[in-house]
């Protein structure tokens, strides 16, 4: 049975009045979630030999690379989304292994601004095109009707990933196109 038809059977139509069919879409998406993206990282990094960095280790290491002038640890708790001590506990096992630099900036020693070392840019970039060329080549070998499916959903997906991450994702007016 495939993960989206056991979140099914768990839910029911349960949970959401009038609306039996989001509740089905939502259990079924939810089932997914983990095993796709466990998937793909595992397809990645088997794909070209990489290291078997944690999830959050990468989310921290794309916060970094799109802030060149480094994040404070603070504001790069708030772009992952995580408390402070979690990038506390990230950065000090992302520097041992020379990923993460602390810089302190000369107007104000007390402070520390996080960068990713050049080693992580490039770990990143073959990541990405590790990614890429993984998901290509699975998407290749669907169905044309799975490729425009899943075509046609991107961009619901993305209103869904905006829609949870500016709220609590109840509003339904606030996601569609």
């Amino acid at each position: 049975m495939r993960n989206t038809d056991r979140a099914v059977d768990r839910t029911g139509d349960r949970g959401v009045p009038g609306a039996p069919e989001a509740a089905r879409v939502a259990a079924g998406l939810g089932g997914l979630l983990g095993p796709l993206r466990r998937a793909a990282l595992r397809a990645t990094r088997n794909a070209e030999g990489l290291p078997d960095l944690p999830e959050a280790q990468i989310e921290l290491l794309r916060a970094l690379s799109s802030s060149p002038e480094g994040l404070s640890p603070g504001a790069a708790a708030a772009r992952v989304r995580v408390a402070p001590s979690t990038v506390s506990n990230l950065v000090r096992a992302m520097s041992a292994a020379r990923l993460v630099e602390r810089i302190r900036p000369e107007h104000d020693q007390r402070t520390v601004v996080l960068t990713a070392s050049k080693e992580a840019l490039h770990l990143l970039e073959r990541y990405d095109r590790s990614s890429t060329a993984a998901l290509t080549r699975v998407v290749e070998e669907l169905s044309d009707a799975d490729r425009a499916a899943l075509h046609q959903a991107l961009p619901a997906l993305d209103r869904l990933v905006t829609a949870l991450e500016t709220g609590d994702g109840t509003r339904p007016d606030s996601i569609s196109p």
